[in-house]
C-alpha cells in the first residue's frame, strides 16, 4: 500500500525534490563561492529521480519516460493531448491502488492460515498454556513481586518477533526499559502482563486479533502472530487512575 502515488505529482515535483534535499547537505557545507559543475547537477537530478521512480514504479518503461521528457524540454508536439494524459495518469492509478489492494489481501488471507497454524503448533509445545482468549504463553522465569492491574504502570524489558523470527521492535536492542500504562498498549499485552509478578520472566505468543489484527501496524503485516518476550521489572499502582509513560509498547507499535 505504500507504494501508492499520484504519477504525475512524482514525476513533475517529487523526484526532483528529492534530489534537491539530497544535495542540500553538500551544498551548504560548500563555500558560497565555490564552482558548482551544472553538468554533474543535471545527472544528479536525473539519477535521483531514477532512483526514486525504481522503487515507485515497478516495469518502468525508461526509454519511453526518456522520450516524454525530451519532447517536453524540446517544447515538440506530445504524442497525447494534455487530457489524454491525465486520463492515463489516472487510470494507471486506479489499477495500481486496486493492484495493491489485492495483494495486500492475499498476504492477509495467508498469513491468517499460517498464524493459524502456527498457534496450534505451539500450543501442543511443553509448557506453553493457552487462556480463554487464545493468548499463549510460557513461563520462563517465575517472579516473587506483585502482579499489575491494567491500570496500573509497569517497566518491562521486551522483544517481540514476527513468525518468521524477524525482530520488529526490542527495548533489550536499545537497552532501555519501556514504562506505560497497561492499559493502553494491544489486548494481548494487558491480558498476559497481568498474568506475571515483578521479576518474572514469560513468552506470549498473541494471536492476530488481540494484537494488530487485519490492518497491520507499520513493519508488522496484516492478520500477524506476534511473539513477545517479556521480563516485568516493575509495577507502579495508579490509584487515582491516570497514565504512565506510554512510550512503547502502544497500539501501534513503530
Amino acid at each position: 500500500m505504500k507504494r501508492l502515488f499520484l504519477v504525475a505529482a512524482l514525476m513533475a515535483t517529487g523526484a526532483v525534490q528529492a534530489a534537491e534535499t539530497a544535495a542540500v547537505p553538500s551544498m551548504a557545507s560548500a563555500p558560497a563561492s565555490a564552482v558548482v559543475d551544472d553538468s554533474k547537477v543535471y545527472y544528479s537530478m536525473g539519477f535521483m529521480t531514477g532512483k526514486n521512480i525504481q522503487g515507485a514504479i515497478p516495469g518502468m518503461d525508461i526509454e519511453k519516460f526518456s522520450t516524454g521528457l525530451k519532447d517536453a524540454f524540446g517544447g515538440k508536439q506530445p504524442m497525447l493531448t494534455e487530457e489524454e494524459m491525465r486520463q492515463v495518469l489516472t487510470a494507471y492509478k486506479n489499477r495500481r491502488m486496486e493492484e495493491e489492494q489485492q495483494a495486500f489481501q492475499r498476504q492477509s488471507q495467508d498469513n491468517k492460515a499460517q498464524g493459524e497454524a502456527y498457534l496450534a503448533g505451539n500450543a501442543k509445545k511443553p509448557g506453553v498454556k493457552t487462556t480463554a482468549s487464545g493468548l499463549q504463553y510460557e513461563v520462563l522465569r517465575e517472579g516473587t513481586g506483585i502482579s499489575p492491574k491494567a491500570s496500573d504502570t509497569v517497566e518491562v524489558h521486551y522483544e517481540g518477533k514476527l513468525m518468521d523470527g524477524t525482530v520488529f521492535d526490542s527495548s533489550i536492542a536499545r537497552n532501555q526499559t519501556a514504562s506505560f500504562r497497561l492499559d493502553q498498549v494491544i489486548p494481548g499485552w494487558t491480558e498476559g502482563v497481568q498474568l506475571m509478578k515483578e521479576g518474572a520472566k514469560y513468552r506470549f505468543v498473541i494471536p492476530s486479533d488481540k494484537a494488530y489484527g487485519e490492518m497491520g501496524a507499520g513493519s508488522i503485516p496484516p492478520n500477524a502472530v506476534l511473539t513477545f518476550e517479556v521480563e516485568l521489572i516493575k509495577v507502579t499502582r495508579d490509584a487515582a487512575g491516570k497514565g504512565g509513560d506510554k512510550a512503547a509498547p502502544k497500539k501501534k507499535l513503530k
